[in-house]
Parts: structure tokens; C-alpha cells; sequence
């Protein structure tokens, strides 16, 4: 979720700190009275988990780099899986290893349960969304809402239809490419399936080509997406959010601006052409809103909350993760062999897979969840914040501090998985390892209390467009390029993709 400030930005930052530095100093050698409280101190930092010494007032901010999850993974195997890091004036945590994360998720689930303030969760309409929400009744009342309707397995499976009609359109676009012989952008594709389905779901129709403000419907939520992921200096050192020193404040209000015009027009839409029989989400937080089943209070506020959060939740990461699990079957033909094989034998090449067929394709679902474990589609959970200070495995986590679970760190774990670095989905043979955050090892989806509500939507969707995508078709890498020389370099955000577009060329399999 971060990325390395400019030196000019730091330079800037130091020198208007120095003042504030000063002052700081002054006010906390006032504040110490007495030995005893200098005393207690130190213990407090001595039991600190272990990690790099920064810079004052910076902390290890400039040591960050390109690829934070890469970065802290390095320094992980330096200072152990549980280490302290200081960014700016906030004290963060590092989780990196599976029985770290348990402790964290798990046994102390309860006391890191909550989210920190950021200035972007505060644009999405003052945290309102369930995954930035601050632990609470609120919160609590709003997973409920999520699990119990939005995301239930009935409402996900009133969704299949629909599902089938948007892959379908995808592969017969892709039979017409096949005919020509030519390579087809998949990045492109399948970020277009994930719009469409994602649209369909939320607001009962397609928006891709429709224009608002002065970009597409894809870039604003691009440009979200990367606000998200970018790293904000007023989150760490707070007092300079007045300066909005990179600017991102000002493109906070805009892009917020440009979402809340839209939604609003999608309510307004929804409202004078009410239609019980459409199941999209809009038209049920609608029903939900007039009802008086809310045991909160739940107004337009709300669902475009809810709206922007599943938005731009669902677009990215099912897409990611489609990209990065075809791009191992392109680097590892073998593997791509063997799943042709399971579908041959299990489906057959006289018609496609239905979602009903996902449970017996086992070594697809291995495909899957090897894919997950090396290309996890937020290789650093969301923060979770300590609510009190709290003893974990010794170490003294103090109040406030911030706890970054490295997922990406965790799927490489040597203890956990030999070989770390190679895509073997073979390695799941006999075991009951799976994503659902009951397995430290593998946690694409986080685990405990703040796990991702959408963790079957996104599951079923990643599952069903691969397997349609792998039985349709056979794949080839364009231009005579051998496997070797994909190109598997990552782009770093709240999400991680691909920093170059997938293209292969497909060959139709089906004999329909």
C-alpha cells in the first residue's frame, strides 16, 4: 500500500519539520515527570518487537521502496516475523510468517479487530463502508447486513445466470480472435468481464462505456484505486495533511465528487423505475432503507457507501487474480496440460463448464489457490489498529499501533512451503489447506473478524472464469516467446498487477 516518497518530498518535509521537531522535544521533557515514569518508559520500548532503527521524524519511510511487501519481507527474515517498524509518527507491526498471523487474527482477533483513520477511507462517505469502518455496533450491524443478504450464498447464486451470459459473451469474442489467429489482450478482457459482472451485480446494468465528468467509468475507478494504494505522508506524519503536500487531498474531493454525482443518479434511477424483480443491490438497500428491519440507521449515505466499497473491491482483485493464474498456466505448460486434461475427463470437450462442475475440479482449484499464494491480489492486508496495548508472543504492542499483515511474505513462508518460489499446485495434494482464513498459511482473504465478506462472490467468479477460460481454449504466448521469458514483473498498489499487459493467442478446444 506504499510506495517510496520522492527526496524531494522528504527534503521538503524534513526542513519544514525541524521546527516542529524542536518543539516536540521541548513539550515531551516537560511532560516526563520524575524518574519512575522515565523508568517505565523504557521497559515499554524494550519489550518492543524487534526491527530497522529510522530516521527522526521520518522513521523508515524513505526504506519502503518500490514494492513495500517485497521490501518488508526482507527485513522480516532480518528482525523475525513479528517486527516494529516506526513510519513517520506512527508505530506499525509486521506480520509475516503463519503462526505470527494467528496470534494477531486469531487469538488476539478481538483487540486488533478495529481499522485506523485514513484521510481516503474518510472520502468514503466518513468510513461508512464496512471494511474501513472503526470496530463498533455500526460495524458489526453492517457485517451483518453483508453476510446475512448482500453476500449471502443465495443471493450469489441468484447472480449465476447472469454470470454465465457475461463469460459466455467473453468466450465467444475470444472463438472470433481464435479464428483470426491473432493474440488477445486478456489483461484487457478480463478486467472488462470483471467491470461488466461487477456493474450488473451492484446496479442491475452495464456503465463501462457510459461517460461522467471528464473521464470513463474504468479510469475514475482506476484513479480510486490508486488512491488507495498510494502512500499519503499526512496518514503517517499528520500535522502536514493541511499542506497537502502531494496533492492527493485535492484529488480525493474530486474523484469523491465524481462517485457521489454517479450514485446518486444510479439511486434516482432505481427509484423512478422501481422493479422489485431486479435483484441487483441497489434496488435491495432501497427496500432495506424503507423497511423497519434496520436496526441502525441506514440511509442514501449508506448505500453509496456500500456501493463504492464493493465497487471498486470486486473490479481489481478478481481480475488480478484471474490475470496472475493464467500467466503461471502460460509460464508452466505442464501445469496448463494437466488442467486441460481434469476437464477433458470430467466435463468433456461437448460443452462448457457450468459453476455446478467448480467442486470436482480439484486440480484447478489447486491451480487457484496456488496462483493465490503467489500473486495474493493485496499482497498486504488492509491495517488492522490495536485497540489497547496488548502482549503478543512477549512483545509489547502498544495502543494505536498499526498491524500490516504481509500476505505475500506469508505464502513464501519456508517453514510453511518448500520451494516457496515455484507454482506447483501439486503441493496441495493431501492436505486441507484452503483460502477461507481458517489456514494461516494461505490468506488471500484475511481471517478473523475482519476477513473480506466477499470472500465467496470473488472465490466463485476467480473459479468459474478460469476453468471456462482453460477448457474453452488452448493457450499459446505470442511472437515465438518461450514460457521463460514471460514477463512477470508486478506494479505496486493497494493491489499488485501485472506491470504489462497478458496477451496469448488462443485455439479453440470445444467441438461445438
Amino acid at each position: 500500500m506504499l510506495t517510496m516518497l520522492s527526496p524531494w518530498t522528504a527534503l521538503m518535509l524534513v526542513l519544514m519539520v525541524g521546527a516542529w521537531a524542536a518543539w516536540t522535544t521541548v513539550y515531551l521533557i516537560r511532560s516526563i515527570r520524575g524518574k519512575e515514569k522515565w523508568a517505565t518508559m523504557a521497559r515499554t520500548t524494550d519489550w518492543l518487537p524487534p526491527g530497522p532503527r529510522g530516521l527522526p521524524i521520518l522513521g523508515s519511510l524513505l526504506n519502503l521502496g518500490d514494492l513495500p511487501h517485497r521490501t518488508l519481507h526482507k527485513l522480516a527474515m532480518e528482525y523475525g516475523p513479528i517486527m516494529h517498524m516506526q513510519l513517520g509518527q506512527v508505530q506499525n507491526i509486521i506480520v509475516s510468517s503463519p503462526q505470527a498471523a494467528q496470534l494477531f487474527l486469531k487469538t488476539h482477533d478481538l483487540i486488533f479487530a478495529s481499522r485506523p483513520v485514513t484521510e481516503v477511507s474518510q472520502y468514503i462517505y466518513n468510513r461508512k463502508a464496512v471494511t474501513f469502518s472503526q470496530y463498533g455496533a455500526y460495524w458489526r450491524n453492517l457485517r451483518k447486513l453483508y453476510t446475512i443478504e448482500l453476500l449471502s450464498s443465495l443471493k450469489i447464486e441468484s447472480f449465476k445466470p447472469m454470470r454465465r451470459e457475461e463469460v459466455g459473451l467473453l468466450v465467444q469474442s475470444l472463438k472470433d480472435t481464435a479464428k483470426a489467429g491473432i493474440a488477445a489482450d486478456l489483461t484487457a478482457k478480463v478486467a472488462a468481464l470483471s467491470t461488466d459482472m461487477t456493474c450488473r451485480m451492484l446496479l442491475g446494468k452495464k456503465y463501462i462505456n457510459e461517460s461522467f465528468d471528464e473521464g470513463v467509468f474504468k479510469g475514475v475507478v482506476e484513479e480510486f484505486m490508486h488512491l488507495l494504494g498510494v502512500f499519503n505522508i499526512s496518514d503517517y506524519v499528520p500535522y502536514t495533511r493541511v499542506l497537502d503536500l502531494q496533492g492527493l487531498g485535492r484529488r480525493m474531493k474530486e474523484v469523491h465528487k465524481v462517485f457521489d454525482r454517479f450514485f446518486e443518479k444510479i439511486i434516482d434511477e432505481h427509484v423512478q423505475e422501481r422493479d422489485a424483480r431486479q435483484p441487483d443491490f441497489v434496488n435491495f438497500m432501497l427496500s432495506f432503507m424503507e423497511s423497519n428491519d434496520c436496526e441502525f440507521h441506514f440511509d442514501r449515505t449508506n448505500i453509496k457507501a456500500i456501493l463504492m466499497e464493493i465497487l471498486v473491491a470486486a473490479l481489481d482483485t478478481t481480475s488480478i487474480t484471474i490475470e496472475w493464474a493464467l500467466s503461471e498456466l502460460l509460464r508452466n505448460p505442464r501445469v496448463l496440460k494437466k488442467a486441460h486434461l481434469e476437464l477433458e475427463n470430467i466435463i468433456g470437450l461437448d460443452r462448457e463448464v457450468e459453476e455446478s462442475d467448480l467442486a470436482n475440479l480439484e486440480y484447478l482449484n489447486m491451480v487457484v489457490k496456488e496462483a493465490m499464494r503467489l500473486h495474493p491480489a493485496a499482497p498486504l492486508l488492509i491495517p488492522h489498529e490495536a485497540m489497547e496495548d496488548c502482549t503478543v508472543d512477549r512483545f509489547h504492542i502498544p495502543k494505536k499501533s498499526h498491524i500490516i499483515i504481509n500476505a505475500w511474505a506469508i505464502g513464501r513462508d519456508p517453514n510453511s512451503w518448500s520451494n516457496p518460489e515455484e507454482f506447483y499446485p501439486e503441493r496441495f495434494i493431501g492436505t486441507h489447506i484452503d483460502v477461507r482464513g481458517q489456514d494461516f498459511q494461505l490468506l488471500p482473504f484475511g481471517s478473523g473478524r475482519r476477513g473480506c465478506p466477499g470472500l465467496q462472490l470473488g472465490l466463485t467468479a476467480v473459479q468459474f472464469v478460469l476453468a471456462q477460460l482453460v477448457h474453452c481454449f488452448d493457450w499459446e504466448l505470442p511472437n515465438g516467446m518461450s514460457p521463460t521469458d514471460l514477463d512477470m514483473t508486478e506494479k505496486c498498489g493497494i493491489v499488485t498487477a501485472r506491470i504489462n499487459h497478458l496477451w496469448a493467442i488462443p485455439a479453440y478446444r470445444l467441438k461445438h
